[in-house]
């Protein structure tokens, strides 16, 4: 089971519940107070945090939610001096479980040097913090375009009904700049009317699917390196 909810300015927060065992994690640590509230809201106790990298508005709550829970920090093992009180650190490709659930983790640099994703099997869902966002990516803040290019090339391997979690909702202005650059994609125009129609009433645009996102995504659709850093550099400038 998967619960998102706002928190901060755009971030989403995502608590996974595993109902046989009665584990609950929480997928980074935006905000521990409303974490915290949400859990109490669903009568779950925080067992986990699986971060997904160092930045501030995904570890900031660890430290809250450790005193509060005393959750088993998970993290890669790559920014593991920069996630605080980490007690778990995890190498590409590292497979755990989770209760009755099956957990791979993978390694994506390119936002950050370190950065990971929770790929949950048994709820075909994926939760891919700042690497991958509907219609975009993220901002290259310590990795190479080479880095990320492959980062998703190796998200886009997944099955294609993937349900994809990112950690904030940037899909308007991402949906704006895909259109710039790829103008006459019908399932473009027919995304971002749809993002235009949530947002409008408040919901979020998430889950995306890895189908969806190789159908609508530029930087999923890049098909080298070279093509992707030329959009990033767009759309950093956009």
């Amino acid at each position: 089971m998967i619960s998102l909810f706002p928190v901060l300015n755009d971030n989403y927060a995502f608590l996974l519940h595993e109902p046989v065992s009665n584990l609950t994690a929480a997928i980074d640590a935006p905000d521990g107070v409303e974490i915290a509230k949400q859990c109490e809201k669903n009568g779950w106790k925080l067992s986990h945090i699986f971060n997904t990298h160092h930045h501030y508005d995904h570890v900031g709550g660890n430290e809250y939610l450790k005193q509060k829970y005393n959750p088993i920090i998970i993290g890669p093992k790559a920014e593991a001096k920069r996630i605080p009180l980490i007690d778990q650190e995890l190498q590409d490709g590292a497979q755990f479980s989770f209760g009755e659930y099956n957990i791979q983790f993978f390694s994506t640099p390119g936002h950050t040097l370190g950065h990971g994703v929770y790929y949950v099997i048994d709820e075909n869902s994926v939760f891919v913090g700042d690497s991958l966002f509907v219609m975009g990516c993220g901002r290259l803040f310590e990795g190479t375009p080479e880095q990320m290019f492959e980062s998703l090339q190796k998200l886009a391997k997944l099955p294609k009904d993937t349900k994809i979690y990112p950690a904030h909702e940037y899909s308007l202005a991402n949906a704006k700049f895909a259109l710039s650059v790829d103008p006459d994609n019908i399932d473009l125009q027919q995304a971002y009317m749809r993002a235009k129609s949530l947002t409008a009433n408040n919901k979020p645009t998430i889950p995306s699917t890895i189908e969806m996102e190789l159908k609508t995504n530029p930087f999923m659709r890049a098909q080298s390196a070279v093509q992707f850093a030329k959009l990033r550099q767009a759309k950093d400038n956009f």
